[in-house]
C-alpha cells in the first residue's frame, strides 16, 4: 500500500465503527439521505467527515483535500493505494463500508465493482458533458480523465533514437535487466497494459497463449517489480533500470514538476487508453458529503487544475483552453473490447503471477 494521509487502517475502521453505532442509535432521515447535494452557500454543513480511497497520489489528494475542506468545512481523510488494491478493499468491506468515494481507477475496475453490487448510482449535474462511453449506463461510475499508456524511459541513459518505438521492441535481449515494472497485480494501470498485450492475439484466436509468451519474454528482460509507483519512478530516475511502461500523464507530470529525466514514446501500433473514473461506494457512511466531493473534483475549474498541474486529460467535453500537450499529442488508441478485459483479466493476471513471474525477482518494498 502506498503512503496514506492522516488516517491509518485502524483509525479508518474506528471511525466507521463509531459511525455505524451512531447510525444504529437513530440518525435523522436527512443524515441518512443520499439525495443530490445542492448547498445553499459554501459554508453549509454536510457530514463531518468523508473518506476517500484513491490511487491518485498525495499531491493531487492533498490539494483537493485542502480546497474541499475550505469550501465545505468537512474533514477529508484519504487512503492512497493501487486501484486493484482499492477494489479488493471495497470488496472486503462490503458488509461494513469504510469509504465514501472511490476516486480513480480504470473503468474495468469499476465495472467489476458494479457487478458485485459495491457501488451506488449517482448521476452528476454535468452528465450532459460526458460521452456515453465515459460513464456507466446506470451511473454507477463516470469517467474523470483519459489515460494513454506509454513506454517511459530515462532520457539521460537512453537516446530518443535508441528507445523502443513499439511494444514488441521491449523484448529485444539488449534490454535485459534494464526494465523496472510496477507490480501489476496491485495496479490497474499495469493490469491493463499486460492484458492489452494478451488481447492483441486473443481477440482473434480466443487463446491467451501468444500473449503469455510475450509476457514471459518481457519478464526475462525485467530487472524487478516495484511494490509502488514511487519506487519504480526512483529506480528509473537513478538509472537502476532505464525503461518502464506506465501512464502518459504521470510521466509528463514527473518531468515537468519534479525534474525527473523522463520522456515517453506512444507505441506506434497503438496503446490502451483508459477511462479513469469516480464512484460513490454503496452504503457510504457519509453519502451527502460523497456526492458533494464527486461534484467538486469534476467542476470545469477542477478539470483545468488537473490538466494544467497534474496532466490529466479530461473526459468532460466542455473544458476550454487545455494545455498544448493535450491538444497537440497524437494518440493511436487500441481497439479494445473492455468487457472482455473485465471477464478475462483476473485469470490472465493470476496465470502471470503463478506461471510467468520469475521467482527470484522479489517485489521490492
Amino acid at each position: 500500500m502506498e503512503k496514506k494521509k492522516k488516517v491509518s487502517i485502524i483509525t479508518a475502521l474506528t471511525i466507521s465503527a463509531t459511525l455505524l453505532l451512531s447510525a444504529c442509535g437513530g440518525g435523522t432521515d436527512t443524515e441518512k439521505s443520499s439525495s443530490t447535494v445542492k448547498p445553499k452557500d459554501e459554508k453549509e454543513k454536510l457530514e463531518e467527515k468523508i473518506v476517500i480511497y484513491s490511487p491518485h497520489g498525495k499531491d493531487i489528494l492533498a490539494k483537493f483535500e485542502t480546497q474541499f475542506e475550505a469550501k465545505y468545512g468537512i474533514d477529508v481523510e484519504w487512503l492512497d493505494m493501487g486501484s486493484q488494491e482499492i477494489l479488493d478493499r471495497v470488496r472486503s468491506e462490503k458488509n461494513n463500508p469504510q469509504a465514501d468515494v472511490w476516486w480513480g481507477a480504470p473503468s474495468t475496475n469499476f465495472d467489476q465493482a458494479k457487478d458485485e453490487n459495491l457501488l451506488a448510482s449517482y448521476e452528476p449535474s454535468y452528465a450532459s458533458s460526458l460521452d456515453e462511453s465515459f460513464h456507466d449506463p446506470d451511473w454507477n461510475w463516470s469517467g474523470t480523465s483519459q489515460t494513454p499508456e506509454v513506454i517511459m524511459y530515462n532520457s539521460k541513459e537512453v537516446t530518443k533514437d535508441e528507445v523502443p518505438k513499439d511494444w514488441d521492441e521491449l523484448l529485444d535481449p539488449k534490454w535485459k535487466d534494464k526494465i523496472i515494472i510496477r507490480y501489476p497485480l496491485a495496479s490497474g494501470t499495469m493490469r491493463t497494459i499486460f492484458s492489452a498485450m494478451i488481447y492483441r492475439d486473443f481477440k482473434d484466436s480466443n487463446d491467451p497463449a501468444k500473449g503469455y509468451e510475450w509476457l514471459e519474454k518481457l519478464d526475462a528482460n525485467t530487472k524487478e517489480y516495484a511494490a509502488n509507483p514511487e519506487m519504480m519512478y526512483n529506480k528509473v530516475a537513478k538509472g537502476e533500470g532505464v525503461l518502464s511502461v506506465w501512464a502518459m500523464p504521470d510521466v509528463v507530470m514527473l518531468k515537468e514538476n519534479k525534474n525527473y529525466p523522463f520522456e515517453f514514446v506512444i507505441p506506434k501500433s497503438g496503446t490502451p487508453v483508459l477511462t479513469e473514473g469516480i464512484a460513490v461506494v454503496k452504503d457510504a457512511p457519509h453519502p451527502k458529503a460523497a456526492e458533494a466531493f464527486y461534484e467538486f473534483v469534476n467542476t470545469p475549474e477542477a478539470a483545468k487544475i488537473l490538466a494544467e498541474e497534474f496532466y490529466r486529460i479530461p473526459t468532460r467535453s466542455d473544458i476550454d483552453d487545455l494545455p498544448a500537450w493535450i491538444t497537440e499529442t497524437e494518440i493511436k488508441s487500441m481497439d479494445i473490447d473492455w468487457k472482455v478485459f473485465q471477464k478475462e483479466s483476473d485469470g490472465w493476471m493470476r496465470h502471470w503471477d503463478e506461471n510467468i513471474k520469475s521467482g527470484e525477482k522479489e517485489i521490492k518494498e
